[in-house]
C-alpha cells in the first residue's frame, strides 16, 4: 500500500472504530500484544484478534520485531508483539528555545529517524523558525528517503503557557514569541497540521509515554531547571487549565512583598527554586561558567559548595510539593531535572521536606493512599520526544 494510503487511513479512520482504537492504541504506545491492546483498549480478545488481522492484511500493523521499515533507534521499550507499520507515517517534534530549534524526526512505531539542533540567533522570529524548519525537513526527508505526504502533523513545545488554540501567552525565555499563535505561524509555512504546547507539559507527556510515568494515570510533574515549571495529568491527560496556564508552579507567590519575579509578581517560588542563582554562585566561586549538568558532576565528584547548593534545592522542593500536594494529593510527583542524577544528594532532602511540611503523614496511611515520588527518566530530551508524543497521541483526530 502507497504511504499516501496508509496517511489517508491513519488520518480518516474513526477514532471510535475497532479499528480506530487499535490504531491509537498502537500510536500511542509504540508497540503492544493482542492481549495488552484488549486491556487498553476495553475491546474483547476475539474482537481484537479480527481487527488485527484485517490490519495486518491491509499492511498497517505488524509484528514489532520485523526487519521491514527504517533502521532506527527506539524511542521507548523494546516491542513486544505488534507495531505500526513505520511506513504508515512520520511525524515531527521541535522545540522553541532561546537560541536553537531541537527537532527530532519519528515514526509511528515510535523508532527516531532524526534528531537535531538547530543553532539560531537569539531572540530568532518566528518566521525564521518556519522558514529553518521548511529547510530541515526538505533535507532530512530527502536524506532519509521518506516521502512528504507521509507526514501525520508537527509537534511544537514551547517555553510559555500557550492557549489551545495556539496562541503563545508571554515568556521571558523567548520574548519575541508573546502573542503568536504557533498554529497559523507553522501551518501555513509547513502545510501540515500543528500541536502546541507548553514545554512542561509535553516533558509530562514524554515520560508518560516512554519514561518514569509509564502504566500512571495520574501523577503531578514538578520541572526543576533555571526556571520552574509543571504539568497535572489527569486519566492520562494533561490539564491544560481554561487559557493554558495549568501547573505553572513556579509562579505561586510565596511572599507578596519579596522580590520582583520575571512573571510581575513578587516572591514567586520560582525566585527561591529556580537553580540559575545558584549556577551563578557557582560559577563565581570556580571562576568559569557552570551548567547544571557540571555542578552535578562537581557534586557527585565531592564538592562541598555544589552538594550543598542542590541540597538546599531539594529541600525547597520539598515544600513546594507539600504545598501543592495539599492542595491536589496526587498518587505521585515526577520530578523532572537534571538534578535527578546527583540522587540521594537532591531526593533524601526533597522527600523529607515533603514528609515535613505535608497535611497527610506517610505513617498515616496505608501505603496504596501515599503519594510516591519519583525521579524523572528523560530529562535530557523530555521537552522534545514529548513534541512528538502530541502528534503520536492525537494524529487519528488532527483537524
Amino acid at each position: 500500500m502507497p504511504v499516501a494510503s496508509f496517511t489517508s487511513l491513519l488520518q480518516e479512520e474513526s477514532i471510535d472504530s475497532v479499528s480506530g482504537r487499535i490504531i491509537r492504541a498502537l500510536s500511542e504506545r509504540g508497540s503492544l500484544s493482542a492481549a495488552q491492546i484488549a486491556r487498553s483498549t476495553g475491546l474483547a480478545r476475539s474482537t481484537v484478534s479480527m481487527a488485527v488481522a484485517a490490519l495486518r492484511k491491509s499492511g498497517l500493523v505488524m509484528d514489532a520485531d520485523s526487519p521491514d521499515g527504517p533502521v532506527a533507534r527506539q524511542i521507548g521499550r523494546p516491542g513486544t508483539a505488534l507495531r505500526l507499520n513505520p511506513e504508515a507515517g512520520t511525524c515531527i517534534g521541535v522545540h522553541i528555545s532561546l537560541d536553537e530549534l531541537r527537532v527530532v524526526v519519528a515514526d509511528v512505531s515510535h523508532s527516531i529517524i532524526s534528531e537535531q539542533n538547530i543553532p539560531m540567533v537569539r531572540d530568532y522570529s518566528p518566521a525564521e523558525a518556519a522558514l529553518q524548519l521548511q529547510q530541515f525537513i526538505a533535507s532530512t526527508y530527502a536524506e532519509n528517503g521518506l516521502r512528504r505526504s507521509g507526514l501525520l502533523g508537527v509537534g511544537v513545545s514551547v517555553s510559555a503557557p500557550v492557549s489551545p488554540g495556539g496562541i503563545v501567552h508571554r515568556s521571558s525565555i523567548v520574548p519575541g514569541w508573546a502573542g503568536v499563535n504557533v498554529v497559523d505561524v507553522f501551518g501555513a509555512a509547513l502545510g501540515t497540521s500543528i500541536l502546541v504546547n507548553n514545554e512542561s507539559n509535553c516533558s509530562a507527556i514524554a515520560e508518560y509515554m516512554w519514561g518514569a510515568a509509564q502504566g500512571e494515570e495520574d501523577f503531578v510533574l514538578f520541572k526543576i531547571n533555571v526556571g520552574i515549571g509543571g504539568s497535572i495529568v489527569v486519566k492520562g491527560q494533561v490539564w491544560r487549565g481554561i487559557a493554558g496556564g495549568g501547573g505553572e508552579f513556579g509562579h505561586i507567590s510565596i511572599d507578596p512583598e519579596g522580590e520582583l519575579c520575571r512573571c510581575g509578581n513578587r516572591g514567586c517560588i520560582e525566585l527561591k527554586l529556580g537553580f540559575a542563582a545558584a549556577l551563578s554562585d557557582l560559577s563565581r566561586v570556580h571562576g568559569q561558567r557552570v551548567t547544571m549538568d557540571q555542578a552535578v558532576d562537581l557534586a557527585l565528584a565531592g564538592d562541598v559548595g555544589a552538594a550543598r547548593l542542590i541540597s538546599d534545592h531539594g529541600d525547597m522542593a520539598g515544600l513546594a510539593l507539600a504545598m501543592i500536594g495539599n492542595v491536589l494529593n496526587p498518587p505521585m510527583f515526577l520530578i523532572s531535572t537534571a538534578l535527578v542524577r546527583s540522587g540521594p544528594i537532591l531526593m533524601d532532602p526533597l522527600c523529607a521536606a515533603f514528609e515535613k511540611h505535608s497535611l497527610l503523614k506517610t505513617h498515616e496511611l496505608d501505603e496504596p493512599l501515599r503519594t510516591r515520588i519519583v525521579p524523572g527518566a528523560l530529562f535530557a530530551n523530555d521537552v522534545v520526544l514529548g513534541a512528538v508524543g502530541l502528534v503520536l497521541r492525537h494524529h487519528g483526530r488532527i483537524s
